[in-house]
């Protein structure tokens, strides 16, 4: 009788440490998976060792294999966030440590709107004093697949703190253009319609195009209107003559020393910056043969640095796009160069406009990598040109390597370098810089 007591005691509590495990696994599509031991990356030196500027140690470091193309850094927290395809339809958001190279949270696997061929935008959102990273999808809720009836921009934006996710659903007639370059998610169409969704409470604001607050005085500004940004006080918007912040500020009253007043073009646009390019005054002394670039202060329109470089510009719609170090001391974009707290700005290509860098990277300790030759900054990251180092401190550019990886990143002192392997996988590899 004893044992069969025994025996029905050991049954049951089988059964409950069974349910146990299963409640502990289960879980509402909002709530983040919490990381494990089998699948955490480990802090040992990775599988490979790339060819690397000498700053990195490839002794020691992470590797993460079989990520989607894109990825995206909360600089502020050193939070790297990464696709993964889960299966032929599905993904699913991961995050990992760029110090230890160990996984973070993960979000529940979903299916973005748009066909089983679509792949789900990503971004990184800063706001005050807190991280996001949203990912987004663009499809219809009708049936019919030759109507855009019923579309939508879908989006679920996850705290970069614990993965907790919050789904934002905003109409949307065309294919939308959706960046997070400021403090909310902007959604437009290239033009004069937008809609910008806060990144913490989910609210959407639409503001109608005829109520983009042209400024007064300024006929030409309501041709060619478009939204370029969204700042701490609004929407960043541009016209055929100025740039401004509806209710805010006008490029008119904004512009550089020696700056034509009524050139201002907003080129790229940073979380708390604008980089605007100007033409020079008439009958300034290189004003024929120079422009002027400016980092003005997003949320006041105020100049903070300017360099020149010779002419031509590259047309709208490819300018350089702005990278700032993860302090936020520097800025770079293209072959431009700015040190924000000096107050000192470079534009390296010789004199007569030749050999210009182009530049990807730039590190906190005032270190910008690049190449020369290269079409892009993409194309230099992919090996296009020929690679350089620059100590902005000096301004003095440093050939490495023709076969060195130059870092897509550099976040809480780790060089992250993104590259494809002979099977198309894509990976990313972490190295600590050395001292």
């Amino acid at each position: 009788m004893r044992q069969r007591i025994v025996r029905m005691a050991l049954v049951a509590g089988a059964a409950v440490l069974a349910l146990l495990v299963l409640l502990a696994t289960c879980g509402t599509d909002d709530e983040p998976t919490a990381p494990s031991a089998t699948r955490a990356a480990r802090s040992a030196p990775p599988v490979t060792r790339l060819t690397v500027p000498g700053a990195y140690d490839t002794s020691r470091g992470w590797e993460v294999t079989g990520l989607s193309p894109e990825y995206v850094i909360a600089r502020a927290t050193g939070v790297i966030a990464y696709l993964e395809r889960v299966n032929g339809t599905r993904y699913r958001l991961r995050t990992l440590d760029a110090r230890t190279g160990r996984h973070g949270w993960a979000g529940r696997p979903w299916r973005p709107l748009g066909g089983p061929e679509a792949v789900p935008g990503l971004l990184a959102v800063a706001k005050e004093d807190r991280q996001f990273f949203v990912t987004w999808s663009y499809g219809r809720t009708g049936d019919d697949p030759l109507t855009t009836a019923g579309s939508f921009v879908s989006l679920d934006v996850y705290d970069a703190a614990d993965g907790s996710r919050r789904r934002v659903e905003v109409p949307w007639a065309d294919v939308p253009i959706v960046t997070g370059s400021g403090p909310g998610v902007l959604i437009s169409d290239g033009r004069a319609r937008s809609a910008v969704v806060a990144p913490d409470t989910g609210e959407v604001s639409v503001v109608p195009p005829q109520r983009l607050g042209h400024p007064k005085g300024c006929a030409e500004c309501r041709r060619l209107t478009a939204v370029r940004g969204v700042t701490a006080k609004g929407l960043l918007v541009s016209g055929a003559r100025g740039f401004w912040v509806p209710g805010g500020w006008f490029s008119r009253d904004r512009a550089p020393a020696g700056a034509d007043p009524a050139s201002g073009v907003p080129a790229s646009v940073t979380s708390g910056h604008v980089l605007a390019r100007w033409r020079g005054k008439k009958g300034a002394a290189r004003a024929a043969t120079h422009d002027i670039w400016a980092v003005h202060e997003a949320r006041t329109g105020r100049p903070l640095v300017k360099a020149e470089c010779r002419r031509p510009a590259i047309e709208p719609g490819e300018y350089p796009q702005a990278v700032v170090s993860p302090g936020g001391r520097y800025l770079i974009a293209g072959s431009l160069a700015f040190d924000l707290d000096a107050r000192t700005g470079r534009c390296f290509e010789e004199a007569d406009g030749s050999k210009p860098l182009t530049l990807t990277t730039v590190t906190d300790g005032g270190v910008a990598y690049g190449a020369s030759g290269a079409r892009s900054a993409a194309d230099a990251l992919a090996g296009g040109g020929s690679p350089v180092a620059v100590d902005l401190a000096t301004g003095v550019p440093e050939a490495l390597a023709p076969s060195v990886r130059l870092p897509a990143a550099e976040v809480a002192g780790v060089g992250v370098f993104r590259w494809t392997d002979a099977r198309d996988r894509v990976h990313l590899t972490g190295y600590g810089r050395r001292g």
